[in-house]
């Protein structure tokens, strides 16, 4: 979950550039950015993104302006819960609002030991053109994945080891969300929902937290600890919200489609994962960019008890000093350092 740094483009999104790529085709070009405007416009108009993708053309443009990004945050919460219990090896997922199947391939990439999985969503244009992308990943997982069309919400779903929610509870209102978390919970022993990293997106994190801790599930990630979250509300001066960072390559097709120049971009989320039981979760979590001068590394760590607060380490401090140097915002800092 390192973000200032891009170290190269890893093969599952390579994988899913050329899945992109090869489905888009032409209309990677001038049509899918008009068509990809339209819906940034809506979206900051405060439509729902679901009711926006009722044509192909507009959800073509969805996949491309928001498929990498997506696949990006949900991919970096996986690892970041699997790195806290390395026993988390679900080997079926059930993806509730996929829509074209961005967490789905991010699963895929995260946790090499599912098997199978299965889509759901109301738009059947979605699902549709998430079955035709799944027919260029190389890997069991995604092709012979099941898309399904469904309502969320309070109705029950299928069972499976993992679900994901990624990016899903801002389209719903309040309650449906609410029921949607249960139905989670019931359906499935790990839970993981992304939201996107904005103050609204966190508070839909931490009610998603509250009632999966409720229904006997542990918090994994990114939390250290069950209890209040010490950001909830803004944190002490009211302008404050957890949330993270994953940055991302920008293949060609996706600066065309966003008008953008830069050749990476970062994905502000929120997320939680939890499960029926686990490892003891880290000792804290770094919730800011480490701050880095000679000799000292200021990290703003989120740990136990409940707090946020600075953590100087310097260059006297020796193996606690390399490890805060390399560390990044999103990881864990390690149980060895006291915080």
């Amino acid at each position: 979950m390192r973000c200032p740094r891009v170290a190269g483009v890893g093969s599952s999104e390579r994988e899913l550039d050329a899945a992109l790529d090869a489905v888009l085709g032409d209309t990677a070009g001038a049509e899918l950015q008009r068509a990809a405007g339209r819906l940034t416009a809506a979206y900051r108009a405060g439509a729902l993104p679901g009711e926006q993708l009722d044509t192909p053309l507009a959800v073509r443009a969805y996949a491309a302006y928001r498929m990498p990004a997506t696949f990006a945050a949900v991919r970096a919460a996986l690892r970041a819960a699997a790195a806290v219990d390395p026993r988390l090896a679900p080997r079926s997922l059930l993806d509730a609002g996929g829509g074209t199947g961005a967490a789905l391939w991010a699963a895929a990439a995260a946790l090499p030991t599912l098997q199978r999985a299965t889509v759901l969503d109301r738009s059947r244009e979605a699902l549709a053109l998430g079955r035709a992308l799944a027919e260029h990943a190389p890997g069991p997982v995604v092709g012979a994945a099941t898309w399904t069309p469904a309502q969320l919400g309070a109705a029950g779903l299928p069972g499976a080891d993992l679900v994901t929610m990624a990016y899903v509870l801002a389209e719903l209102p309040a309650q449906a969300g609410r029921d949607l978390v249960g139905a989670a919970a019931a359906a499935a022993p790990v839970v993981a929902v992304v939201e996107p990293g904005t103050p609204a997106g966190h508070r839909r994190v931490l009610e998603a937290r509250d009632l999966l801790i409720r229904a006997g599930r542990r918090v994994l990630a990114p939390c250290p600890h069950e209890l209040t979250c010490p950001l909830a509300g803004g944190g002490p001066d009211g302008t404050d919200w957890c949330h993270f960072a994953a940055r991302l390559p920008r293949s060609p097709r996706h600066r065309r489609v966003k008008g953008g120049t830069l050749g990476w971009e970062d994905e502000k989320f929120a997320y939680v994962v939890a499960a029926p039981t686990g490892a003891e979760p880290a000792a804290g979590r770094i919730v800011r960019h480490p701050q880095r001068r000679k000799g000292l590394v200021e990290l703003s760590v989120c740990g136990r008890p409940p707090g946020v607060r600075v953590v100087p380490v310097s260059r006297r401090q020796g193996p606690d000093y390399r490890a805060a140097r390399d560390a990044g915002w999103g990881d864990p800092w390690p149980p060895h350092v006291p915080v």
